[in-house]
């Protein structure tokens, strides 16, 4: 059998095209064929010609039976999960059959929060102090503790998906209401306040061979009432900037990545103190992968599938100018009359790169996750004052038009 990856992926919206075709490339050009794996009843243009197979990628029963055949049938060297919720299972599939990368006990310090900050503690990096909703008022005293607001969210979640602020015991209790008997699902948390962070690195071996430090313009909570933007931070980084970075790389070795992609979080308090806030195992979401590749001329999908295949590969990243991305979104809701074109916005100046997911024709609702939006584009600037003006122009810019009727459940 040739030498085969097996990437994990759900074409669904166009999020993670890009970062599938580039894994597909950087696999051809190694001389390594991929395998799709889709949730049942998907199929998606950019994988014609490519072996498919189904599962009900939410179930990891499903995942793992239909991981069995395909190893019995092709000769698998990796596995690559795009998305958040695929990378437990796919480390289940990785020890079923002894194939290299994260294993299921490694997995879930990227995965499961309370892990997560665990392992951060035994590795001497300061978090959230936390608690869990066994009842409501274990949440009250927690938060008497250490003042409101308190953050309440999933410890498996992504992209605040039913993620709450709260900011009293009333509010408490309106979410303790929509929590219903889900509680065990939860985690609390101490709202850290200060400015946030990411960063976005590959490991090969241990050792970090790419890393983008970049600051939120927003803050992630905050995703109904603005949009959300992110600007690299290359040059003459700060004291504090820098302990960001070598923390990134404490948490990455300590959690047992050897070789991948990483995207952490961290936030800076206003007396300098570095709170790290989770991490996954997974390339960044939104427009992260592309403005990285604007800004750095890597694609991070990519770049893991060739580090994974190639112990001798190093990312050619270039350093460029500062680069940054937003998310589009709109406060009108009902269906799409009239919209920018992606083209429309990379006529204008410093706009490097966009793309809308949304069309005429489509529904607007309000936004139930950070991610729910209408596309993004990426600008180049001088530094971050810069390029929050630009994303003024643009956003000044972005037209969206609807017929004013209710939006039907």
């Amino acid at each position: 059998m040739n030498r085969s990856i097996l990437v994990v992926y759900r074409p669904e919206a166009g999020r993670y095209t890009a970062q599938f075709r580039s894994v597909v490339a950087a696999a051809d050009s190694l001389g390594v064929r991929t395998v799709v794996l889709m949730p049942e009843g998907w199929d998606a243009p950019e994988t014609d010609g490519l072996p498919r197979y189904h599962a009900d990628l939410e179930d990891t029963a499903s995942v793992r039976a239909v991981v069995d055949r395909i190893v019995a049938e092709h000769r698998i060297e990796r596995i690559f999960p795009l998305f958040e919720g695929d990378v437990l299972p796919a480390s289940r599939c990785r020890r079923d059959h002894g194939i290299p990368g994260l294993t299921p006990d490694e997995a879930l310090n990227f995965r499961d929060k309370n892990v997560m900050h665990r392992r951060a503690e035994e590795l001497g990096i300061r978090v959230a102090r936390s608690t869990r909703p066994d009842t409501v008022g274990a949440v009250a005293e927690f938060a008497e503790q250490v003042g409101y607001p308190v953050v309440i969210k999933p410890y498996a979640g992504w992209a605040c998906g039913s993620t709450y602020r709260v900011d009293g015991r009333e509010d408490l209790d309106r979410v303790w209401r929509e929590m219903g008997d889900d509680r065990h699902a939860y985690r609390v948390e101490e709202f850290i306040t200060g400015v946030e962070f990411h960063v976005d690195s590959l490991l090969q071996n241990g050792d970090v061979v790419f890393e983008q430090l970049s600051r939120y313009t927003y803050s992630v909570l905050a995703y109904q009432d603005e949009p959300g933007g992110t600007i690299s931070r290359k040059y003459h980084l700060t004291e504090h900037e820098q302990r960001i970075l070598d923390l990134n790389a404490e948490v990455l070795r300590g959690f047992g990545m050897r070789t991948g992609v990483a995207h952490a979080e961290f936030f800076l308090r206003d007396d300098g103190d570095v709170v790290f806030g989770e991490v996954g195992a997974r390339a960044g979401g939104g427009s992260i992968v592309p403005a990285i590749e604007a800004g750095r001329g890597i694609n991070l999908a990519g770049e893991w599938c060739r580090l994974e295949l190639d112990p001798s590969h190093r990312p050619a990243a270039r350093l460029g100018p500062e680069v940054g991305t937003e998310y589009l979104s709109s406060d009108k809701y009902g269906r799409i009359t009239a919209i920018s074109t992606s083209e429309e916005l990379m006529a204008l100046d410093s706009v490097l790169n966009a793309d809308i997911w949304k069309s005429v024709g489509d529904v607007l609702a309000p936004p139930t996750r950070s991610n729910d939006v209408l596309g993004w584009y990426v600008c180049e600037g001088l530094d971050y004052d810069d390029i929050r003006g630009r994303f003024k122009t643009v956003r000044d810019a972005f037209r969206v038009e609807t017929e004013q009727e209710a939006v039907r459940d």
